[in-house]
């Protein structure tokens, strides 16, 4: 009975409209080709008369079989047997397939299906099978997947879909699993679509049983009474178990979206300790750390972290498994455990990067510090665990050598300064303690780092302020005294001049004289400029009209190869600056421009104004937050090496050929900005140009106070150029003080040769008696500012005191704005700044007692 059963569905037809089976032999052909042999050598025995008839009647009859042939296959009722169609192993596997299989042809017929399939529709037999989209319509849960299964088939897709159908009159439902794809990538094949249903009931309740018992481990690893979380390599919390959230006041939807980090939740840089696991390829770390958590509240908990950690075959670490335990508890019962606690909190939240090592320099045990210290480095592999990755390799010999030296009981270590290993420049300095007697075979010393990166830009800031500083008292000094010998000599040569004609040998000597003293009096001036003594005569200005203004004159100055561009800025705020000297600053700064361009470039002058908050976020050193304008003054020349970019508002400092620059080009813009009471940086790259930014203050009319008038009126103007004048003699007495002799006597015999009454005087004190022998008659005083005994100011007070209408002309190398704040307010005077000619000296005199 069995038997029967097999062979019937063995041999149960499984397709509907199925054509019927074809099956060739090889014994039938070789008969025919027997017979066609046989009768051709019976033909050919017969004789070649005899046997025509019979060959044309044989002929006949295999074209006529031929012909018939041909029809019947072009009609489809013969057709060539499909060998694939026909292999009983293909056939089989599709018959009894688990899974309901059913071809569809482009009209949605069904041409072939499988038992499963009847089984898995309902269908009784191949006269009752129906496509899928018959099948279940009707049944809302399924229509639309099917629709969208019929869509993919259309457009020859793979589609798939999971539906569940409701069990019928209550009973249990089923899961499907429904696929579509074309039969194949031909042209025919494409209009045929293979659909196939799977029961994945049973899947189905594997995955929910697996779900639920899932949902359970979570729901106990939830509520454990310790923490949980899991943390990637890009430091963001994964997850969070709820007793952690609830010890740190989270919401646990707020972490599972991805907005908390690492370092939200970890206090100070206890982060740094768990990323500072070295990398060992294909191995898992377990570590021990005890750090302080934070709550969202910034309260503090101190927790004990088992930090698990997987690491790839290539070295990347995978997502963190950590159990929290908290400590809070111990820190309240066990004395000796809260003693820990707070061990553990001074150690980890020290400012100072702590760390033991063995003699080899190898990290045992670090603190956070020292683990962030170590990341900010960038040490990977060995280097991260080893102390002397850390320092540079010029300084790692001293580190060693006061290893060695703890390693040895030694103590009173002296610290080691030394430069961080790292892209940037950083500088730390070391303190090496020894560890006891009994702990040295692990752990050969403490080492305590402190970085000093800051402390050493700050004290480099307040060297480089302090001897500039210096260096300008220098340049001053200096400079006073070249203004009294220059002084001396114009004076000198002013005579010989008025002595010898054009025509004389020798004027052409004392002209060329005449011209290197002027020259040497513009590099006083500019040494002056430097430190800033120099007389300015401020003016409220608008510097777009004052670069316009410019124009021509730096066109000339960088010559046709180099191309400028001036970017003015919309609305620019007024300063208050020296116009010349603004004209000066500009000039030197595009003459070094153009010398930094030989082959020819572009020179971009651009003005900005710049608000206080703008200003705050720039971050240069030693510049409060105010409003400024900004002048920037750039060039695509070679550029200023990094090692001499601090050196180049220093005086005399040049990286021009011998002879080529004076080196007080840029000391003198220097000067003169910072005396105007702006601000001069420099950004410059080796090959990319140099740009420098001037920061001028932003001018208030309004906090100017009004009606104060000038120090000295219109009679302080520098007569630097007396306006030619037809008579420059005049009458009356002056009184001369000057405490260089040589100086005074020439400035005397000047005055004397102009008609005037001279008193001479080396000093204040004896101008004071003078000014008594002369009972007070003396119509002008012509003094120095800085004499032994009694300096200019001084004097001008006591001579008030006993003349208030007293006039009086101060010469000096130094600008008038070095002791007009040692004056009282309003008092009224002139200054003639060394050096000055003859001429110079007179017209000066004459303006001061005939005002004009």
């Amino acid at each position: 009975m069995t038997t029967e059963t097999d062979h019937d569905l063995s041999r149960e037809p499984a397709a509907a409209h199925e054509p019927p089976q074809r099956s060739g032999s090889i014994v039938l052909v070789l008969l025919v080709a027997a017979a066609l042999v046989g009768a051709a050598v019976g033909l050919m025995a017969l004789g070649r008369a005899q046997a025509q008839p019979y060959i044309l009647g044989l002929l006949a009859v295999l074209a006529m079989i031929g012909l018939f042939s041909l029809f019947a296959f072009a009609a489809g009722i013969i057709r060539f047997a499909n060998r694939t169609a026909d292999d009983p192993v293909i056939g089989r596997i599709a018959d009894h397939s688990f899974d309901g299989l059913a071809v569809t042809d482009s009209r949605g017929h069904v041409v072939y299906s499988n038992a499963a399939y009847l089984a898995l529709t309902g269908a009784t037999g191949p006269q009752d099978v129906r496509p899928v989209e018959r099948v279940f319509i009707g049944n809302p849960d399924v229509s639309e997947a099917v629709f969208r299964l019929l869509k993919g088939s259309r457009e020859g897709k793979r589609q798939q879909e999971e539906v569940r159908i409701a069990g019928q009159s209550g009973g249990q439902g089923r899961w499907l699993r429904m696929r579509v794809r074309p039969l194949g990538t031909g042209k025919r094949e494409q209009k045929y679509a293979v659909w196939s249903i799977a029961d994945i009931t049973r899947d189905r309740e594997r995955q929910e049983d697996v779900f639920q018992e899932l949902q359970h481990a979570i729901e106990y690893l939830d509520h454990a009474p310790c923490g949980f979380f899991s943390v990637n390599p890009a430091g963001e919390l994964v997850y969070v178990n709820a007793t952690l959230a609830n010890w740190l006041d989270y919401d646990l939807a707020e972490i599972g979206s991805g907005g908390l980090k690492l370092t939200d939740i970890v206090s100070g840089d206890g982060a740094s300790l768990l990323t500072s696991i070295v990398a060992v390829p294909g191995e898992v770390k377990t570590e021990v750390f005890d750090i302080d958590l934070r709550m969202r509240t910034g309260k503090t908990m101190p927790v004990r972290l088992y930090h698990k950690l997987a690491f790839g075959a290539d070295g990347v670490p995978g997502p963190s498994r950590t159990l929290v335990i908290s400590r809070a508890r111990d820190e309240r019962i066990d004395p000796e455990r809260a003693a820990e606690v707070r061990f553990m909190r001074f150690f980890d939240h020290t400012p100072m990067a702590i760390a033991t090592v063995d003699r080899a320099g190898s990290v045992v045990r670090a603190n956070a510090r020292f683990a962030k210290l170590s990341q900010s480095l960038s040490l990977g592999g060995p280097a991260a665990r080893s102390i002397f990755g850390s320092v540079n390799a010029r300084d790692r010999d001293r580190l060693v050598a006061a290893i060695n030296q703890a390693a040895e009981g030694q103590a009173d270590i002296a610290p080691v300064e030394a430069m961080l290993e790292g892209a940037r420049e950083r500088w730390g300095q070391f303190f090496v303690t020894p560890v006891e007697e009994n702990e040295r075979d692990t752990e050969a010393a403490i080492v305590y780092l402190l970085e000093t990166t800051e402390r050493r830009a700050l004290e480099n800031q307040i060297n480089q302020s302090q001897k500039m500083e210096m260096v300008g008292q220098l340049a001053g000094g200096i400079a006073h005294d070249f203004n009294n010998v220059l002084s001396a000599i114009m004076m000198a040569n002013d005579f010989l001049l008025n002595a010898h004609k054009p025509t004389d040998p020798s004027f052409q000597d004392i002209m060329q004289i005449k011209q290197n003293a002027t020259r040497a009096a513009t590099l006083v001036r500019q040494l002056l400029a430097f430190s800033r003594r120099q007389t300015l005569r401020p003016q409220v200005l608008d510097l777009g009209d004052a670069l316009s203004d410019l124009t021509m004159l730096l066109r000339r100055l960088i010559g046709e190869k180099v191309k400028l561009d001036l970017v003015h800025g919309r609305d620019l705020w007024p300063v208050k600056v020296d116009v010349s000297q603004f004209e000066q600053v500009i000039v030197n700064l595009a003459v070094n421009a153009r010398d930094a361009m030989p082959d020819g470039g572009k020179l971009i002058i651009r003005t900005a104004n710049v608000t206080a908050e703008d200003s705050a976020k720039l971050a240069h050193k030693g510049m409060p937050a105010a409003d400024y304008v900004r002048i920037e003054v750039a060039d695509t020349g070679t550029g200023i090496p990094a090692e001499i970019r601090e050196k180049i508002f220093e005086p005399f400092f040049s990286t021009k050929e011998v002879g080529k620059g004076t080196g007080l080009g840029l000391s003198t813009v220097y000067g003169i900005v910072k005396q105007t009471g702006g601000f001069i940086y420099v950004d410059s790259e080796p090959g990319k140009g140099t740009s420098f930014h001037i920061f001028l203050p932003r001018h208030r009319p309004e906090q100017e106070p009004a009606g104060e008038a000038p120090a000295g009126s219109a009679a302080r103007e520098p007569a630097t150029e007396a306006k030619p004048r037809t008579d420059l003699t005049g009458q009356g007495t002056i009184l001369l003080v000057e405490d260089e002799e040589g100086l005074r006597s020439l400035n005397a015999r000047g005055l004397r040769s102009r008609g005037y009454n001279v008193v001479e005087a080396s000093n204040g004190v004896e101008a004071l008696e003078a000014l008594e022998e002369q009972g007070g008659a003396v119509d002008l005083v012509v003094s120095d500012v800085v004499m032994p005994e009694m300096d200019g100011p001084t004097l001008l007070k006591a001579m008030r005191e006993r003349n208030p209408d007293i006039r009086i002309i101060f010469v000096s190398g130094y600008a008038e704005d070095a002791f007009e704040k040692s004056l009282p307010k309003n008092q009224q005077f002139a200054f003639l700044p060394k050096p000055f000619t003859l001429s110079q000296l007179v017209a000066a005199v004459k303006e001061t007692m005939v005002p004009q």
